[in-house]
């Protein structure tokens, strides 16, 4: 386990083959009875199927099946053969576009705190759970490690992603944080380093609301720190409001993003807390597609990437 996960996830295959059932029976009976059997999907998860439509293949059919759960919804598309023989589940690929370039364009980083260049050619997009402890590892992999060696030649942007319904106090962190952001961004960044290097402290309060309070103090420990406006940051805190998170999740469903973390490198899809070798990989790797040379690296060798990270939450 890499990343923290929402409870659902439809892990479907690219191709499915299935001999037809004797001719008694609906059609789409016998359909999702291949698909819930195929995949071993529970009675929980709603099977819709749609009614059959053209497709860009001779001698078969289209339909749109809609799988419905507690993890949300997902569409996919199949092709069943005229004959009623062979089920594929259908993958198309636009080559027109670029999909990484896409990604970018669905993700809004207006106003969002910024470590690093601010003008970088290559931009990290972390969707982030202040209460995710694999988003803790992620971060104390990020900062300082590969930002002292990246930091001129790419941006670093947080998002959003608080996993409510097994992280009960992300949401509200992130809302601190966000208070904090309006005010001034490197308060936010410290903020995101304590929080995710301690999230202990948070997690030993006794109830809900002692998390809470206890974020609110970290909140106004940091402000202070960075000579905020305290009557304004209160304001925020005590607004609590919840529309720049919410659209940030919004924004992350879109995207497909089913847990944290979850990084976008120019629009290329990193999931899960990875490694420092592994990500410099990636980085390097977007810094030579945008023709910027890349930083020299610390040796295997005794070098802070090769020792266990300090103060990792597992």
């Amino acid at each position: 386990m890499i990343s923290c996960k929402r409870a659902l996830i439809f892990l479907l295959l690219p191709f499915l083959s299935c001999a037809a059932q004797p001719s008694s029976g609906d059609l789409s009976q016998r359909m999702e009875r291949q698909i819930r059997a195929y995949y071993d999907l529970p009675e929980s998860v709603k099977i819709t199927l749609s009614p059959p439509h053209a497709s860009d293949f001779p001698n078969y059919d289209g339909y749109t099946v809609t799988l419905e759960g507690d993890g949300g919804k997902k569409v996919f598309e199949f092709l069943l053969s005229k004959d009623q023989k062979t089920l594929i589940r259908m993958t198309k690929i636009d080559m027109s576009k670029d999909p990484y370039a896409e990604n970018m364009k669905k993700i809004d980083t207006k106003g969002r705190p910024v470590r690093g260049n601010p003008n970088a050619k290559v931009v990290i997009v972390n969707f982030d759970d202040f209460e995710c402890p694999f988003c803790s590892r992620a971060h104390q992999t990020l900062f300082p490690e590969l930002l002292k060696e990246y930091g001129d030649r790419v941006a670093f942007i947080y998002k959003d992603f608080p996993l409510s319904e097994i992280h009960p106090w992300a949401i509200h962190a992130a809302v601190d944080a966000n208070c904090l952001a309006g005010l001034n961004n490197d308060a936010y960044w410290d903020f995101a380093d304590y929080i995710h290097s301690n999230q202990h402290v948070v997690n030993s309060e006794k109830d809900r609301e002692s998390q809470f309070a206890a974020l609110d103090r970290i909140t106004l420990t940091e402000g202070a720190k960075f000579n905020v406006d305290t009557t304004k940051l209160q304001t925020c805190m005590k607004a609590k409001k919840e529309d720049v998170v919410s659209a940030s999740v919004k924004e992350g469903e879109a995207l497909g993003i089913d847990g944290t973390p979850t990084m976008f490198v120019n629009g290329r899809l990193v999931n899960g807390a990875r490694s420092a070798a592994e990500l410099r990989t990636i980085l390097d790797a977007a810094l030579q597609q945008a023709g910027v040379p890349a930083p020299a690296h610390p040796s295997a060798t005794g070098s802070p990437s090769a020792q266990p990270s300090a103060g990792v939450s597992r």
